[in-house]
């Protein structure tokens, strides 16, 4: 049935009077469900609530009251309610905000910016930053005259990602102050939308305008970020003399714009024009270097520093071709790199060194190698080239001095081989060189013989002369026909891959058969140095006085019999090979090899081989001429084939099983290599780098 409003509210007062609070509460609380818009009773439950100490409950029905009356238009009304709540509970974020809508409505600003701003430190404090943002929002568009709470607004909203929006606040304000004629207020909220917006072109343009016309081209400079204001820009500074920093905008718009060639171009030729290489160089390519040889070296310079060298030889070559004079040029950027990219250098110096070969200026091209090498003294490819440019041009004396070098490097990376042959053939020239010994022993260390000074001291008596390559050339080896040229023989030969395998020095003993000991009508003479001439020219005797010495030897030994089968099997080889003894072909491969003709060497080698006396020698050669071609199965057959005889000494036999196990490895025959490897550490565990090989290839085979 209907609720007796009346008499609800009379039992409500006679319970309050009696000092029951809580029944009169339930009593109010039957007449508010009742009439809900019965403002005054719910006033009343509000103020019981709060009496009963329940501040929540009580401000729940002011609330509802202010909400009822602030739609109904009652304002003030609402908003006196509203600080009453307040009153009971500070930080009631609902009623602050309400409470300072309603201010804002009734013009009150001051207490409606306190308002918001107290919501935006209490969402601050508990880390809603986008909530104390909007807060700030609000806040700043309470007075369209408060450019400063307005700015502040607009801050806050980009500070939420409200970017779009807050740009257009900007654009507002900077259009109404400017409608005002306030066009200085206006700049900043212009210089505010641009670096919000910097694609904006309206508002840049704008800024760099109003800027450049007042002079301050510092607060214009903040302004551009795009390569057309840096350019705008650039022509401004250009016409008050300020050509540097006019420059410097440059700069700029072409590093946002790499693609510019015209004013990279432009800044290159302006640069160079000043004598600023360095600057020059930033904006330099093979484009823009165009036909300008200054250009084109220094653009290939900067790409060869930057590690693009394949485009920095590239322009190299270009420039060389162009104008072959400009060889030094191309030498001097080579010396330069030499410290920081040697490898690098390397080929720009070969370069300019080759470029001068072609033009027979043998001289210029030693010349720009020795100065790299000052830079890099012991680099392998640099010395070995000089070395061949010093043969090729009959540069002698250099040739001596670019050998020593050479014979260092090898020690240096522990090529001992390589090292031995150059510093025997060096002594051989020059024995009263102490350099030249010096490098002997070192070599001969490096080779693990245990008695340096003594094989030295043997060599020096004439027991074991030292050998030269250059007498060899000259006395043993002649053109083979009339036509062709006198060449000296290198020290090493390097194969496609960029190896190197050495020619072994060559014994005379061993192929003449001759008594090692000096021939007498030279017994009295001091020179260490074999006069080769002479001792070759006993070859002339022919096999009869050879096998009639070796013939006497045998009877000295009492064995005639095993001789007798010695000089059978000595004639059956020579009647194979062609009625050419196993020293003739030996000899005759190895100059053809050093002529260049590479296939009738083999031939010769082969021919040689079938001497069981010349096998190891010929045998050995012939793999690494093969080796050297690249053919690595006939190489193999041959290093093979060298294994099978007895070795002349110990270091030839381990560096053949060393040369055998780099040949298998190279074809993938690894188990075969590795255990060849490891027979030869266990020999010689220093020898080169074997023990490193063995561990390499044991790891390849497991993963095998």
């Amino acid at each position: 049935m209907p609720l007796d409003r009346v008499a609800a509210l009379r039992n409500a007062e006679k319970l309050l009077r009696q000092g029951k609070l809580e029944p009169a509460i339930a009593e109010y609380l039957r007449i508010v469900d009742d009439q809900p818009r019965d403002l005054n009773s719910t006033n009343t439950l509000g103020d019981l609530y709060v009496r009963a100490g329940q501040v929540d409950k009580a401000v729940e029905q002011f609330i509802r009251i202010a909400s009822i009356l602030n739609d109904d238009g009652f304002r003030s009304k609402a908003g006196a309610l509203y600080k009453k709540i307040l009153k009971l509970k500070p930080d009631h974020e609902h009623a602050l905000l309400q409470a300072g809508e309603i201010a804002a409505s009734q013009g009150l600003l001051v207490d409606a910016r306190m308002y918001f701003k107290t919501v935006a430190d209490r969402r601050r404090a508990r880390g809603d930053t986008r909530g104390a943002a909007q807060a700030m929002i609000r806040c700043g568009t309470l007075d369209p005259a408060d450019y400063k709470a307005r700015m502040a607004a607009a801050a806050s909203r980009a500070e939420i990602g409200e970017i779009s929006g807050a740009v257009d606040d900007f654009k507002a304000m900077a259009a109404e102050l400017s409608e005002d004629n306030r066009q200085r207020e206006a700049i900043e909220p212009l210089r505010q939308a641009a670096l919000l917006a910097p694609d904006d072109e309206g508002i840049r343009e704008l800024l760099m305008n109003v800027y450049l016309a007042a002079g301050d081209l510092t607060r214009a400079r903040e302004c551009a970020v795009t390569p057309r204001h840096f350019k705008s820009l650039a022509a401004a500074l250009d016409q008050v003399g300020s050509t540097d920093e006019a420059l410097g905008m440059l700069r700029e718009a072409a590093r946002l714009d790499p693609a510019d060639a015209e004013l990279r171009e432009h800044l290159a030729r302006t640069f160079a024009t000043s004598g600023n290489m360095a600057a020059a160089s930033e904006f330099l390519t093979a484009e823009t270097a165009g036909q300008d040889p200054k250009l084109q070296l220094m653009a290939a310079e900067v790409r060869l520093r930057d590690g693009h060298a394949d485009e920095g030889m590239a322009i190299m070559r270009r420039l060389l071709e162009q104008d072959p004079g400009r060889r030094d040029d191309v030498a001097a950027v080579g010396w330069k790199l030499a410290d920081e990219s040697p490898e690098t250098a390397f080929e720009v110096v070969a370069l300019a060194a080759e470029t001068a070969m072609t033009q027979t200026d043998w001289a210029s091209a030693a010349a720009a190698l020795q100065e790299f090498l000052i830079h890099v003294p012991n680099h392998i490819k640099a010395l070995m080239r000089l070395v061949e440019i010093c043969v090729d041009g009959g540069l002698e004396a250099t040739m001596y001095e670019a050998q020593a070098q050479l014979t260092d490097a090898y020690i240096a990376a522990g090529m001992g081989p390589e090292a031995r042959f150059i510093a025997e053939d060096l002594v051989a020239r020059e024995p009263w060189e102490r350099a030249n010994i010096e490098r002997f022993r070192r070599s001969l260390v490096l080779l693990g013989e245990q008695d340096p000074d003594g094989v030295i001291a043997d060599r020096l008596s004439g027991q074991s002369p030292f050998m030269s390559t250059d007498i060899i050339t000259r006395a043993a080896f002649p053109p083979l026909d009339d036509a062709a040229p006198q060449q000296h023989l290198r020290p090493a030969v390097v194969a496609d891959d960029g190896g190197i395998f050495e020619e072994d020095p060559l014994d005379l003993a061993m192929l003449t058969g001759l008594d090692q000991s000096p021939p007498s009508g030279h017994a009295a003479q001091e020179s260490v140095e074999v006069d080769l001439s002479i001792v070759l020219g006993e070859m002339a005797i022919g096999d009869v006085d050879v096998q009639s010495r070796a013939s006497a030897r045998g009877a000295a030994l009492d064995d005639s019999d095993l001789d007798d089968v010695f000089e059978r099997l000595r004639d059956e080889t020579s009647k194979q090979a062609g009625g050419d003894s196993g020293d003739e072909q030996l000899s005759r491969g190895m100059s053809l090899r050093q002529a260049g003709k590479i296939d009738e060497s083999i031939q010769a080698f082969e021919l040689a081989s079938r001497s069981p006396r010349h096998r190891f020698q010929a045998a050995t050669l012939l793999g690494r001429t093969h080796r050297g071609l690249g053919q690595m199965p006939a190489a193999i057959e041959w290093f093979e084939r060298a294994s099978r005889v007895p070795a002349p000494s110990e270091e030839e036999g381990h560096m053949l099983m060393f040369e055998l196990a780099d040949a298998l490895e190279s074809v993938g025959e690894i188990a075969r290599a590795l255990a060849i490897c490891i027979e030869l550490r266990a020999h010689v565990p220093e020898f080169r780098d074997v023990g490193a090989r063995v561990d390499r290839l044991a790891k390849v085979k497991t993963r095998g």
